[in-house]
């Protein structure tokens, strides 16, 4: 029975601290994409540093790889974009879409101009 509540109160201490499955605040109320579902890149670009991310919404950069690019927030002077990271061999890293400083990359291959606007949804900062 102790062990039970022990249990039972250590996962409740640790739910706070876990972003996952949960909406976090919007970081923009629009984005710049190339299309209206945002599901083509927008440009190729490769991190300029590290970046490690302070919560769910941004995924961690190692200098050097290639981000594709699919969105930029639009608002509070385009200081985030949206993409996916792929690491140097295939299969070592799930691709996984998230936010990043756009600070951090530089554009190497424009792919698509980010001529759509679209509304971002609170799905858009959600973590999973």
């Amino acid at each position: 029975m102790r062990c039970r509540l022990w249990l039972a109160l250590s996962a409740w201490l640790l739910l706070p601290a876990s972003d996952a499955g949960r909406h976090m605040p919007k970081l923009s109320d629009k984005k710049l994409c190339a299309d209206a579902e945002c599901s083509h890149p927008i440009l190729i670009a490769r991190a300029l540093q590290d970046y490690y991310p302070g919560d769910c919404r941004f995924i961690p950069i190692r200098q050097g790889q290639l981000v594709y690019v699919y969105a930029m927030l639009k608002d509070r002077g385009n200081l985030f974009w949206a993409g996916s990271v792929q690491d140097s061999y295939y299969g070592q890293q799930e691709a996984r879409i998230g936010h990043f400083p756009s600070s951090v990359v530089e554009e190497t291959h424009p792919l698509m101009p980010a001529s759509t606007e679209v509304h971002t949804t609170e799905w858009d900062f959600y973590c999973f």
